[in-house]
Parts: C-alpha cells; sequence; structure tokens
C-alpha cells in the first residue's frame, strides 16, 4: 500500500502535478519508491540521483508520510546550509502543502548557537566583572533583543548590533546551566530542545549529526537530565531513522567528528573568559580569591608554554603548516597538570555555592577544563594510534595560532556498527557515490554501506543540448612544485582565452591555493580590461558573500578552491563556464589522506588505484556538476589538464562525463 501510494505520488496526476512548475519525472518517480521500500522494510539505501531528479521531494514525501503514519521522527542531514535552508523553508512547506498535513519540523544546531535567558540575566548582574563599557551596552542591546527574538538564535542576531564573539560566549546556552529547572519553557534553548523533540522532521548538518552519533553511547550510559537524546535512540532520537543528503562528504566529517581537536586560540579564549588578569574582569571575578586567580593566571602561562613547545617539538613551521604527529609523547606535558589544579579549585568552590545558577555555571567550567584534560592527555600519547591520525596545523592570517588534531583512519567499521546494520533504515543520497566501472562499491566500501541496496539514477538533463566540453590536449602536463615556470604561462593563455568564449560567467576551480593566488594576480588587469568583476577565494569574503556577488554581477569570474567543488548551486546564465584547472587528486601530504592510502596499503591494497583514482573521480564528478543546474542552463566544461588524455588513467574521467555532450581536443 505505501509503495503504491508514494508510485501514486509521483505519478503525472499525483500529489505534485497541481503545482506551479511540477514536471513528472520518471527518475523522481523511481527514487521516491525506492526510499519507501527501504522505509518500509527499514533497510539501508544507496541512491545516487543526477542533477535535476529532483531528490529532496523525492525522499522528503515518503519520509513524511512514514513518519507521520508510524509515528516516527525522520532525521534530515545536509553538508551545506544552502541545502538545509533550502529544505527547510522550501522543500518541507512543498511538502506540507502537497500531503495536507499540519506536521511539525525543526532545524537542530547546536546548543551554542541559541541565547538563554538565565545566562543573559547573569552576564547583566555580573557586567562590571566581565565586561568593559562597550561590551556591557552589546549586553543591553541582546536584553533589548531578546525581548522579540524569534526563536534566539545567533543567524537571527542583527548584524548592525555588533555582539562580540566574547559577549555572545557569555549569554549562549551551556550544558549545567540552561536545564528545564534554571531556565522558565521561553528560554530559546529549551524552546528549541522542545520544538525538536516533539518535531516529527528534524534537519541538521553532518556535523552535529556525527557528533551526536559518536556520544550517543555515552549517552546510553550516563543520561543526563538535559540532553536532546536522553533515551535510548535509534541513532540520534528514539524511534528516529535518518537520510544522509550529500553522502559524499560522510567519510571525512565522521572521521573527524571520530576525532579530537585541541586549538590554541580556543584555549586561551576560554582561559582569559574565566578572567583575564589585565582588565581583571571574567567569569570567575565574583569567585575570586588569591589561591584562584594564582591557578587561572597559572594555566594561562602553562597553556602559552605548552604551544610554543609543541609547535617547536613538531617543527610544524618546517612542514609548511602541517605535520603528522607519530611518536608518542612527542612534547611534554606541561599544560594537564596546570588545568587539573583550576579544575580542582574550581570544583571545590562549586561544591560549597549556595546559588544553584552560579554552582551550575562553576560545573560547566569544571567540564570544560576536564574535557580539554583529557584531549590533551589523547593528543600527546597518540592512545589510539593504531585506529587514528594525528597532527599538528596552524591557522590564521600568519599561522600564529596551533591546532592539534586527530581522526579516526577508517570509519567503515565505526558506521557499519552505527549505522547500516542496526536494522533501522538510513539512506544516503548524492548527485556523486559511484566511481565508473565500480559503481558504487567504494563508496559502500569506504563508508561500511556494503549491506545497502544500491540505485543509480542518471540525470533527466539534455546534456547534447546543454552542455559542450572542451579538453585542452595541447597545455602541459601539471609539474612537481616549484619547477612551474613553462606551466603557469600556458594556464594563464588557457584561462584567458576560456574566459573569451563565455564572456566571464564563470569558475575557475582550482586544486593549490598558492596557484590560486598566482593566477588571480595575473588575470585581475585581464578582467578589468574585460569588464569582468574578479572574485577570488580568500580576498575578505567569506563563500556565501563571494556567490552573491557572483550571481549579482552576471560577467563575473569566480576563482575557487577546494569548498567552491562542491555544494554550490549558481543556475542561470551567471555560471556558464566551469574550467578545471587540474585532476583533484587530494595532497597526499594531508595527513588523513596519507594515513588512508598508508591503511589501504597496509591490507595488500593499491592506494593509487583504491583510493586517490575513485577520490579523485568522485570530486572531478562534484566540479563539473555546478554547471548545468535547470532545464534550461547552457554551458561550457573546460579542462586545462592533458593527463584525462595522455594517462592511462585519464579514460576514467572522460567517462565520468556525461556521454551525450560533444567534446572538442584543442
Amino acid at each position: 500500500m505505501f509503495l503504491s501510494q508514494t508510485e501514486s505520488d509521483f505519478s503525472p496526476t499525483g500529489l505534485l502535478s497541481g503545482g506551479r512548475g511540477f514536471e513528472y519525472r520518471p527518475q523522481q518517480q523511481q527514487m521516491a519508491v525506492a526510499v519507501a521500500a527501504a522505509l518500509e522494510n527499514r533497510d539501508a539505501l544507496l541512491v545516487e540521483a543526477g542533477t535535476g531528479v529532483g531528490k529532496s521531494l523525492a525522499y522528503l514525501i515518503p519520509a513524511v508520510r512514514y513518519a507521520l503514519e508510524h509515528n516516527r521522527k525522520a532525521v534530515i542531514s545536509t553538508h551545506t546550509i544552502n541545502l538545509q535552508e533550502q529544505l527547510f523553508h522550501k522543500d518541507i512547506p512543498t511538502v506540507r502543502k502537497a500531503l495536507q498535513a499540519d506536521f511539525s519540523a525543526a532545524l537542530l544546531k547546536g546548543r551554542a548557537n541559541y541565547l538563554c535567558r538565565t545566562r543573559l540575566k547573569r552576564a547583566l548582574e555580573q557586567a562590571t566583572d566581565l565586561f568593559n563599557q562597550a561590551e556591557t551596552k552589546q549586553l543591553h542591546d541582546l536584553l533589548a533583543w531578546s525581548r522579540d527574538c524569534g526563536e534566539g538564535s545567533l543567524a537571527e542576531l542583527p548584524p548592525e548590533l555588533g555582539i562580540s564573539p566574547k559577549v555572545w560566549a557569555q549569554v549562549c546556552s551551556e550544558n549545567h546551566v540552561c536545564t528545564p529547572r534554571n531556565c522558565g519553557p521561553d528560554c530559546p534553548y529549551q524552546a528549541a530542545r522542545r520544538r525538536v523533540d516533539e518535531a516529527q522532521v528534524v534537519v541538521l548538518n553532518h556535523t552535529l549529526f556525527f557528533g551526536l552519533l559518536a556520544l550517543a553511547d555515552m549517552v546510553r550510559e550516563e543520561a543526563e537530565e538535559d540532553s536532546w537524546v536522553e533515551q535510548v535512540p535509534a541513532f540520534i532520537f528514539p524511534n528516529d531513522f535518518v537520510i544522509l543528503d550529500e553522502a559524499h562528504t560522510i567519510e571525512t566529517v565522521s572521521a573527524n567528528q571520530f576525532g579530537l581537536a585541541l586549538g590554541e586560540a580556543d584555549l586561551r579564549y576560554d582561559l582569559l573568559r574565566l578572567y583575564n588578569p589585565h582588565t581583571h574582569k571574567g567569569s570567575l571575578r565574583h569567585f575570586a580569591t588569591p589561591k584562584l586567580l594564582h591557578y587561572v593566571e597559572e594555566a594561562q602561562t602553562a597553556a602559552e608554554e605548552f604551544f610554543r613547545c609543541a609547535r617547536l617539538d613538531c617543527r610544524v613551521d618546517d612542514h609548511h603548516g602541517c605535520v603528522r604527529l607519530r611518536q608518542a609523547e612527542w612534547t611534554e606535558d606541561i599544560l594537564s597538570p596546570a588545568l587539573h589544579a583550576l579544575e580542582s579549585e574550581v570544583k571545590q568552590i562549586a561544591q560549597v555555592e549556595e546559588n544553584e545558577v552560579s554552582r551550575a555555571e562553576l560545573m560547566d567550567i569544571v567540564a570544560r577544563l576536564l574535557s580539554y584534560r583529557n584531549t590533551v592527555a589523547e593528543l600527546i600519547n597518540l592512545n589510539s594510534a593504531d585506529t587514528s591520525v594525528y597532527w599538528a596545523e596552524t591557522e590564521g592570517g600568519e599561522k600564529q595560532y596551533l591546532n592539534l588534531r586527530s581522526a579516526l583512519i577508517n570509519v567503515a567499521d565505526t558506521l557499519r556498527e552505527k549505522l547500516f546494520e542496526t536494522g533501522n533504515t538510513c539512506i544516503c543520497t548524492s548527485a556523486t557515490l559511484s566511481t565508473g566501472s565500480r559503481g558504487m562499491s567504494y563508496f559502500a566500501g569506504r563508508v561500511g554501506a556494503e549491506c545497502a541496496r544500491t540505485l543509480q539514477i542518471g540525470s533527466p538533463f539534455n546534456f547534447a543540448e546543454q552542455m559542450r566540453i572542451v579538453v585542452a590536449r595541447s597545455m602541459p602536463p601539471p609539474p612537481p612544485a616549484g619547477d612551474e615556470d613553462a606551466y603557469r604561462p600556458a594556464l594563464f593563455d588557457w584561462i584567458c582565452r576560456s574566459l573569451v568564449e563565455s564572456d566571464g560567467r564563470a569558475f575557475v576551480l582550482f586544486t593549490s591555493y598558492s596557484l590560486m593566488r598566482d593566477m588571480a594576480t595575473l588575470l585581475r588587469p585581464y578582467c578589468v580590461e574585460h569588464g569582468w568583476p574578479l572574485l577570488v577565494q580568500g580576498d575578505g569574503q567569506n563563500r556565501s558573500a563571494l556567490l552573491r556577488d557572483f550571481k549579482e554581477n552576471v560577467e563575473s569570474v569566480l576563482l575557487g578552491t577546494d569548498s567552491f567543488w562542491t555544494g554550490v548551486d549558481v543556475p542561470g546564465e551567471a555560471l556558464s563556464h566551469v574550467i578545471v584547472t587540474k585532476i583533484p587528486f587530494e595532497s597526499p601530504s594531508n595527513p588523513l589522506t596519507e594515513a588512508r592510502m598508508e591503511d589501504i596499503t597496509a591490507r595488500g591494497g593499491n592506494s593509487f588505484r583504491d583510493y586517490s583514482l575513485p577520490e579523485a573521480l568522485l570530486k572531478f564528478r562534484q566540479g563539473v556538476g555546478r554547471l548545468i543546474r535547470s532545464k534550461t542552463d547552457t554551458g561550457i566544461i573546460t579542462l586545462l589538464d592533458s593527463r584525462i588524455t595522455a594517462k592511462y588513467y585519464g579514460e576514467q574521467f572522460m567517462l565520468a562525463l556525461p556521454a551525450k555532450a560533444p567534446r572538442r581536443f584543442e
């Protein structure tokens, strides 16, 4: 009944047929029926659906219908904010109208995204201990905003208020303070929690989903009163099922979420939040004793010295800002003792504190210090070196801060247990899950989804009419780093010729940030001469602002690296040309990539054939997929890497292109 109903929903006379812009697509119907079958049978399913299939509605309509009929919670996870917003503000209202069902949906964000009125009240009471005059004004602006703040999330905060991260950190929700007992039902976080608890559909991002999934076992063992997942969950909620859109990213996202991170800037900021010896302000100022302030300053000094020594010991600056950590106790742990002393002192103060909210605030501090201490020990001792990779990297404008990181090398065993062999429905979908003749077996093996049913659905677009492909066979092959004297002028010349062909209106996709910057310098006067605004990733604007400017300035040219290969949707003439400068092979110097390749070799595989090549194919298909986003789009794909025609593996990249799109070799 459910399967036939779903098939009928997507028929030429089905649920959506009366809607504006509806077009019957057999591919969409096929996907929807497969999703319905996976829900009914509690199966795992992998669906590759080409651009234009309409996959969001293909999974949302059967998922919502099933959730309502069986009193279950549909969890929809995405990689990008853009898709989250599309689902929540466009697609879910469409489903609500089509089904004529008044179901509830909630957008799930991390706790720190929400205002807590109890913490705001406390911050106002302690303003002289915490803030200077300008920051205190921001507090009062927040108080005025909080009286009519919608959902009270950081995303809704008016930019003109100019609320600093320091001020927001003192008023956002935190675990021990922001509880149903301390906060009333009108508290933004508690209201958000209630919406999520009651919702039949929850939308969130992969980072938060896998973060909650990583905590699920701990939560089951030590359920906390105010935890969103306080009951035994199927995945992250009781009686839920999950659909992972943009699923091509889940291996790396989950690997990082099952790992650890310790940031110099974050720890320094957190310790200064407790007490700043220069301004004599901080959240511990109210409890100040000479002993406590001594421990705070000792921890700050220890943190500064620890990161200074760690930077020297791992020689990160000699390795271009990123170095893998291979030897346990690679640096001395001079930080944990100071954190432990401060943690113990704060805990003692909390135990005798009579005010319940103050005690909760202190216990939040204790929990953060304990977490930092455990993370430091793990990242120095490399306790999970057999399953995780560890590395140090620098960040900041002048690489002034050090980050210590770990990630799970092989997520397959973990995700197989937690996602795909649970007896519950887990659906993964993306426009790119397959790698040529291997189908989806590569992706399935990397994420532990070997048991999942698979379905590949092509795009309904007419690529023979909508797309042309130019392959620069005459381009010199990419040279080794530092030996690019002949290569760069040829690349510049080809980019210029290509831009003329589409009168700007192009993405130029790079795999190297330094090469992109060099090309930007060369291209800027050329673009000015032709009247094409040049937008360059890293020039001060964030990704969203760059895309907005690109769409508004129709003849503009955008130069981008990694994040512009995927998750970008620019329909219309603004994007009429995608220029791929190189095959997107991952750099083997990336610690996680290097560790994965070593793992494959140790298992008797070939790291190029079994990892580098399929990963490059997936990303290549993502980059090419930026061009045609609607049935009226037309444009050119220009490939400036001659290895596509010169190397034995190049044919696989040619086969990854739409088969009917005409090709021109130059």
